[in-house]
């Protein structure tokens, strides 16, 4: 018995997602179909005018608007950007920034502080116990 492998499909929404284009700038016929592998695959290796066109120009869906105003996708909906921005309008935020995107721009900052901080607390725990480890030596006192 032989086993006919099948086309992994993917909706538009899924494959705009991965492109990080906005689905509804996209062309009828890749809104209205079906995107397998492969075709997801040739467009980001060989991007076609239209998808080149969008990623330049935009509009540009919210993580992307997030990622380059430096912050986070809530912090967008906190200032009040709720639809997608063309380059030229996040060019216009960049160049005269609001007071909620500073505010956001610092509150950002913060998390990614605050995340760096975990993770090297994390990383000499690790370092501590695989040391432990190596000597034979337990991590924790033990109670007589």
């Amino acid at each position: 018995m032989t086993s006919h492998r099948t086309s992994q499909t993917m909706k538009p929404a899924t494959a705009a997602k991965k492109l990080e284009v906005y689905l509804p700038a996209t062309p009828a016929e890749f809104q209205e179909g079906v995107v397998t592998r492969a075709e997801l695959n040739a467009l980001q290796t060989d991007p076609p005018q239209w998808l080149r066109d969008l990623r330049r120009d935009g509009p540009h869906p919210r993580p992307v608007v997030a990622a380059r105003l430096g912050v986070s996708i809530a912090g967008l909906a906190r200032g009040g950007v709720t639809e997608a921005l063309t380059t030229e309008q996040i060019e216009a935020l960049r160049n005269d920034p609001p007071e909620w995107l500073e505010r956001e721009r610092a509150t950002q900052a913060e998390v990614r502080k605050e995340a760096d901080r975990v993770r090297e607390k994390q990383e000499k725990r690790e370092k501590k116990e695989k040391d432990a480890a190596r000597h034979d030596v337990p991590t924790t006192r033990s109670r007589k």
